[in-house]
């Protein structure tokens, strides 16, 4: 749930909501509407979001396998649903904790950073193509994490 409806909630239990608290209620509900709405538009949209990266990607490395572009997109698809949920949640820690279980050393381990890199790029310009730039700033946040955690933190290593 939304760390600040929760921390609204809370309070709720104990007395009224006063009016200042009632207003930060009603923008969280609002903005919550609005992440639904990016979640629903990412999920119905999902293939289309992730043909253009993959067929840019193959004309990028043509040299390199199948199997590996394949590889890197599939991270790059979780990445984005993840997003996608830490987004609605509005739960930075949510989207950490998923990433760093799965994902950690695995670009590491398949060294295949560059590709990684190039995959996120064409997604963060598809995003631009699809997404309002309201939308796009909702989202950024969590994706601008990702890339960190993902690209980021692998070339300091």
């Amino acid at each position: 749930m939304h760390p600040e409806i929760e921390a609204l909630l809370d309070q709720a239990e104990t007395r009224f909501l006063k009016g200042e608290e009632l207003i930060a209620f009603k923008r969280q509900i609002a903005t919550l509407s609005q992440r639904l709405k990016i979640y629903e538009f990412l999920r119905e949209k999902e293939a289309s979001i992730f043909q253009p990266v993959a067929n840019k990607l193959q004309e990028t490395f043509p040299e390199e396998k199948e199997k590996t572009l394949e590889r890197s997109l599939k991270h790059w698809l979780l990445v984005l649903r993840y997003c996608s949920m830490a987004m609605l949640l509005n739960d930075r820690d949510f989207l950490e904790q998923r990433l760093l279980d799965w994902l950690s050393g695995i670009v590491e381990a398949h060294q295949t950073q560059k590709i990684e890199a190039t995959v996120c790029n064409l997604l963060q310009t598809r995003l631009k193509e699809l997404l309002s730039e309201q939308a796009r700033g909702i989202l950024q946040p969590f994706f601008d994490q990702a890339q960190s955690m993902i690209i980021d933190q692998g070339n300091k290593e």
